[in-house]
């Protein structure tokens, strides 16, 4: 009986050197760019944009007998880029007013550029129309409208482009300004508020 013949394993094929050195080129390329990125941001030394609403107040407000809101808003929102070498593109921006989780009011702010070291002041005006509330929410809004004050939250979205010498980066911006104590007398003082930025 004959001893079965073992099977043969096909050789390996190896990359030719040629591939290799392409490899190692490529991967050397990354690490270099990656490199130069990370020193020149750090040299951009970047610093974090703040915000705050500065003013704020409510006029022509009516809640209605059937829980409908008018009302028109208005804040100014302090923009300070501190940054020597940045500047920002805010290429859309939308507001939005809120009461007790429930949106009143939601409007656009024109796009603009904002250089480097610089504060910028931003006109926010908001409307609600007949603006549905649902029955905890209207009764807690007469309850605050009878102490002068109401509590709102303005929360800002954007998409805007970090311009850093020749280079743009898009980002998306969100802003929270929360627990607005705002009067409904122009007559009483409105507190700043600082605001939570996410980018």
């Amino acid at each position: 009986m004959a001893n079965p013949v073992p099977a043969q394993r096909a050789p390996r094929s190896r990359p030719s050197p040629l591939v290799r050195y392409i490899s190692i080129l490529l991967l050397v390329l990354v690490v270099v760019v990656g490199l130069a990125v990370l020193i020149a941001w750090a040299s951009v030394n970047p610093k974090k944009l703040k915000y705050t609403i500065e003013q704020g107040s409510i006029s022509r407000y009516n809640l209605t007998n059937n829980d409908h809101l008018n009302a028109n808003f208005h804040f100014v929102l302090r923009a300070n880029n501190p940054n020597k070498r940045i500047s920002i593109y805010y290429d859309w921006i939308k507001v939005t007013v809120w009461y007790e989780h429930q949106k009143l009011s939601i409007n656009d702010v024109r796009p603009f550029h904002q250089p480097r070291r610089n504060v910028t002041y931003l006109d926010l005006n908001l409307m609600a129309i007949q603006e549905p509330l649902h029955g905890v929410v209207a009764r807690d809004m007469r309850m605050e409208k009878s102490s002068g004050n109401v509590d709102l939250d303005v929360k800002i979205r954007s998409k805007i482009r970090l311009k850093v010498g020749v280079f743009k980066i898009h980002r998306h911006l969100n802003i929270l300004c929360g627990t607005l104590t705002v009067p409904f007398s122009p007559s009483k003082e409105f507190e700043r508020v600082f605001c939570d930025v996410d980018l």
